[in-house]
């Protein structure tokens, strides 16, 4: 094998030498020229003033307005290798196409494009704020642009262990002009992530060399060698004195905000994903950020709990996990509700038994559990040959709505309303996390908010796969570590995850969805009404229809206050919901479209579909109330915090909407402090990965059987694996704190 890679080598280096064809830099692209026509604005603003009249919620001059402040093009670098041959062919989605999808397909009122930082050279970044100055001008002037474009980037953090480990975190930006944008965007780069990178000729051999498959490796291979050849800002420099052209890297979160100071610019950061368990290590909770000062409330204001990447809001307590290296943690047993994959490794083994002894059958299966436990991210590597499949739905949450793929409880977002920390000084107040609830997409493909019809799985959702059988068998081969004996457990080395993680998403497919929204209440369509309303936590998620609603607080001290609002209260509350659903859609795209972006561009760009609305409004099948009641001491359960759902009410079939009023009669004889927010659950309607794996029981509940939906060639292209499902919205939380 070592001399067929030296001859791998030599001839790439042949090539080189040769002048071979070399990769390029892509370009931007071209946002579409005209606008939305304002008449098609015009009626979705009256339909919704409309629906809120009949429902008595139009506050004084609010409207509510949807985005999407989590979108990726092709320059991130994931998204890129996403796009290449092996995986979709679907070929590049550069930042004009965001525009043009927010506008026209999904007929969004702002986004904002959040690639990840690692990987923008100093080109692009200023590419990325050309194009969005582009896209402003074309979108009209307030007050009734057809869409308002925000700048920002992706801040991505991984830690192998719970003490490291921030997660990711999108920075929005508020203006375009000049002085409102920082010169470069804020990345994690750590060393050891450039002492591993190859060297720069390497890197240059390997783009020739690729030129033999297809340009599209070309060019990667020639962006790898961009940003190795572009030399790393200094880390003891005031932001604003470094030069254009370095790339800059923050370590931890209390840097990346120090940076954000420096630049004295309007920035909202916006945590995301935490609960995922493909990224979070076994034992990651957000209290440890939070008392070691790693939290920012002034920037910190959002969270975003729902994606395409699924659902953070839920806590559950059989889910939590210590951390890999703790020598004291048990694998649990299964029950009705949950499957430890630890527990799975144990029954994988035991199956694997044959004519081994049961003493020796019974060792070798509780070591499997114990590597399992201690394997981090990656448990499944314990047992040999296996596939997504044989691991059932372990680790996996059975009752969540749209779960994350193997869920995190301690990063959810109902875990970050219950814990606390104590005040940063003796008497103060305690540290708490006090945000509005959001939602977005996270596409890969300059998709914003795909979530308003359900179709095109391949397309419209992140699941991505080997689409010939015998390529995805070579790559596994070449990734996968040498089997060993399949009756041995083994060890999982923790190493940082490399472009070998990127084919390990067969199992992660089934987790996969259409993007949520980000919906706010904002006095007008205008940039800076838009940044007041999110600065204010008047925002609210939904897990992609554009469902209406309002939550108050009726006798706030001062009269009646949003979803958001944070109140110091000395009575028992009374609140107020009201909710519309989303108007059902109609296939294809509006007439006029056609006449603007023509057929092909709608084909290629929108898959021939568009958020298009009739005149219908799903109807609202019930309101849930979430209370929440922040830890008073140290040590407190979590879980005895959290009441999911305190309230249930269940709403007639009515188009028009539902209204639902309550109080707290308990808030006052508790003498905690309580948050309290809501979930509007629409009509079920088919979802696409609506069941995730698709498992089966046998009588005793127990899982027996999978059935993934994969993002490969094992499950056919036009197979959207379509399940009943409520969706829904959540509002921000209002939070109470006794004023005495």
């Amino acid at each position: 094998m070592k001399w067929l890679c030296g001859l791998l080598i030599a001839f790439a280096l042949a090539l080189m030498f040769l002048g071979s064809r070399r990769g390029a830099d892509l370009a931007p692209g071209v946002v579409s020229p005209g606008r939305r026509s304002a008449s098609a604005v015009a009626s979705e603003v009256a339909a919704q003033r409309d629906t809120a009249t009949a429902l008595g919620a139009v506050p004084a001059g609010k409207q509510i307005l949807f985005g999407d402040l989590h979108v990726h093009t092709t320059w991130s670098i994931d998204a890129f290798l996403y796009s290449l041959p092996i995986f979709s062919n679907e070929g590049t989605h550069p930042p004009a196409d965001a525009c043009d999808y927010a506008r026209y397909c999904s007929a969004l009122d702002f986004f904002s494009i959040n690639d990840h930082a690692e990987g923008l050279t100093p080109e692009r970044w200023r590419e990325t704020i050309d194009t969005l100055r582009t896209c402003d001008a074309r979108a009209g002037s307030a007050p009734d642009p057809d869409v308002i474009p925000l700048l920002g980037w992706e801040w991505t953090q991984i830690g192998s262990t719970p003490a490291t480990h921030y997660g990711h975190k999108n920075v929005v930006i508020r203006g375009l002009d000049e002085d409102e944008i920082p010169a470069r965007p804020i990345a994690y780069r750590p060393v050891s992530d450039m002492q591993r990178a190859p060297a720069l000729w390497q890197l240059r051999a390997a783009e020739s060399a690729a030129w033999l498959i297809d340009s599209d490796y070309a060019d990667f291979m020639w962006w790898m060698g961009r940003l190795l050849a572009t030399p790393m800002c200094r880390p003891d420099v005031d932001t604003r004195e470094l030069p254009p052209d370095c790339l800059e890297s923050a370590d931890d979160p209390k840097v990346l905000f120090r940076k954000l100071d420096e630049w004295g610019i309007d920035s909202i950061v916006i945590p995301h994903g935490l609960a995922w368990g493909i990224h979070a290590p076994p034992g990651a909770r957000l209290s440890d950020p939070l008392a070691a000062g790693m939290h920012d409330p002034d920037r910190e204001i959002l969270l975003e709990v729902f994606s395409g990447h699924g659902n953070s809001e839920e806590f559950r307590a059989p889910f939590v996990r210590s951390a890999a290296s703790d020598p004291q943690a048990i694998c649990p047993e299964p029950t009705s509700d949950h499957l430890a994959c630890c527990w799975q490794a144990g029954e994988l083994m035991r199956a694997r038994c044959g004519d081994l002894s049961a003493d020796e059958c019974e060792r070798r299966v509780e070591e499997a559990r114990r590597l399992a436990l201690a394997a981090g991210v990656s448990p499944e590597e314990v047992i040999p040959d296996t596939s997504p499949a044989d691991w059932l739905d372990c680790d996996n949450c059975r009752d969540c709505f749209k779960p994350v793929a193997k869920l995190r409880p301690q990063q959810s977002a109902q875990y970050s309303l219950a814990v606390s920390q104590p005040g940063a000084t003796p008497g103060s107040p305690p540290q708490r996390y006090r945000w509005g609830f959001i939602a977005s997409s996270d596409n890969h493909s300059a998709r914003a908010a795909t979530g308003f019809k359900q179709f095109d799985r391949l397309g419209t959702t992140d699941s991505r796969g080997l689409r010939d059988p015998e390529t995805a068998d070579w790559i596994g081969k070449l990734f996968s570590p040498e089997p060993g004996d399949p009756r041995v457990p083994r060890a999982v080395r923790h190493e940082p995850r490399s472009f070998s993680a990127l084919f390990e998403s067969e199992r992660n497919a089934s987790f996969m969805y259409p993007g949520g929204l980000v919906a706010v209440h904002a006095t007008s369509r205008s940039r800076d009404a838009l940044w007041q309303a999110l600065s204010r936590r008047e925002v609210y998620a939904t897990s992609g229809p554009r469902i209406l609603l309002w939550f108050d607080l009726l006798n706030g001290p001062t009269g009646e206050a949003p979803m958001g609002s944070h109140v110091p209260f000395a009575e028992n509350p009374r609140f107020r919901v009201r909710t519309a659903g989303a108007f059902d859609q109609q296939p294809g795209c509006p007439d006029e479209l056609r006449d603007q972006l023509g057929q092909a561009r709608l084909d290629e760009l929108c898959l021939g579909e568009c958020h298009h609305p009739d005149d219908t409004r799903l109807p609202i099948v019930a309101i849930e109330v979430v209370r929440v009641r922040p830890q008073t001491a140290a040590g407190e359960t979590i879980e005895t915090r959290i009441e999911d759902p305190w309230r249930h009410f269940e709403c007639p079939p009515d188009p028009a909407g539902c209204t639902v009023e309550f109080d707290d009669p308990e808030f006052m004889a508790r003498e905690d402090d309580a948050v309290y927010y809501v979930r509007a659950l629409q009509s079920p309607t088919p979802a696409i990965n609506g069941a995730q794996l698709r498992t089966r029981f046998d009588e005793q509940g127990r899982a027996i059987a999978v059935d993934p939906c994969y993002g490969n060639w094992q499950t056919p292209e036009d197979d959207d694996c379509l399940a009943p499902v409520s969706e829904r919205a959540w509002s921000s939380p209002i939070y109470l704190d006794r004023a005495d």
